[in-house]
């Protein structure tokens, strides 16, 4: 018994008719006829009736016809299972991770992924997050780590890491720097700086100034933590970052929470389905190393 017969089997049962069987299994009717003979002769009975011009399964056919589908559906199933496997063995998986990003998790999830996969090719893209969001949509990045205003992304699948609030951070001697609290309006009496457009941390602060009408001057914009930092520190302008981004300045920056912006800034991993198996893999062990590092990461 072979599982072309059991093929043709289920084509003729379901199409009723030899002829469109073959046209569907794209052989001739010929060929489909001498292989449902031979099964019938392996299987000692009979599997349809021909006294009529339609195919009618007998009694022993009825019988054959679902354990018959079953086995073609797991012959399927292992071949699928094979093709997922052959799939991690070798390919590339492309990953893109927000302009100034160092969260070591990531790092770990990427050296944990290879040496698991030592054949799959790993492109890291270094982007800002509005791009890398149209990227993993149109199908050219895989999996990627971006900063953004809402949980999900339309049409993606994400993970949040990161949630927190905004926070202004000026250096000693500050107007600010004695109040406990700040608003947007104290903000926007003074000079900012933070991220570039297209970063889920400025959405954020744009999204809230725009909600109270406020319009701050933006002097000076950098992607990296460290660069605003620096640039607050030196009177440049006031430095909008989130709260685990702040924590690193407190040494010569005093931070405080922005007391009317409500909507948190969040860090996610988001992807366009599960099918490519490199990254549902990655996620794995993505899942687990943001998992064993700091809480304020989950």
């Amino acid at each position: 018994m072979e599982l072309r017969q059991l093929e043709y089997f289920v084509a003729v049962a379901e199409e009723q008719n030899f002829t469109r069987a073959a046209e569907r299994v794209h052989i001739s009717q010929s060929g489909v006829s001498a292989q449902i003979r031979q099964l019938e002769r392996e299987l000692g009975a009979e599997l349809f009736d021909r006294s009529t011009r339609t195919a009618t399964l007998t009694v022993a056919g009825k019988a054959a016809l679902e354990p018959a589908r079953a086995a073609l559906a797991a012959a399927g199933a292992v071949g699928q299972a094979v093709g997922q496997v052959t799939g991690l063995i070798r390919g590339r998986l492309t990953v893109g991770m927000v302009t100034g990003c160092t969260l070591t998790p990531l790092f770990d999830a990427l050296a944990a992924f290879h040496r698991a996969h030592p054949g799959v090719e790993i492109s890291l893209l270094e982007d800002n997050s509005d791009r890398l969001v149209e990227g993993v949509r149109a199908g050219a990045v895989d999996l990627a780590l971006v900063g953004t205003a809402t949980a999900t992304p339309d049409g993606l699948d994400a993970l949040t890491i990161i949630s927190e609030r905004l926070v202004a951070a000026v250096p000693a001697g500050h107007p600010l720097a004695n109040k406990r609290r700040v608003t947007l309006r104290d903000l926007a009496a003074h000079p900012i700086v933070c991220m570039p457009p297209g970063t889920g941390l400025r959405t954020v602060f744009d999204r809230a100034c725009a909600a109270q009408n406020i319009q701050p001057a933006i002097a000076l914009q950098a992607s990296a933590a460290d660069a605003i930092a620096d640039l607050a520190a030196r009177g440049l302008g006031i430095a909008i970052l989130s709260d685990s981004m702040a924590e690193s300045y407190r040494d010569r920056l005093t931070v405080r929470p922005i007391d009317d912006v409500e909507q948190p800034a969040l860090l996610a991993l988001i992807w366009k389905g599960t099918h490519n198996p490199s990254v549902r893999e990655l996620l794995t062990y993505s899942r687990k190393a943001f998992t064993k590092s700091d809480p304020a990461w989950r």
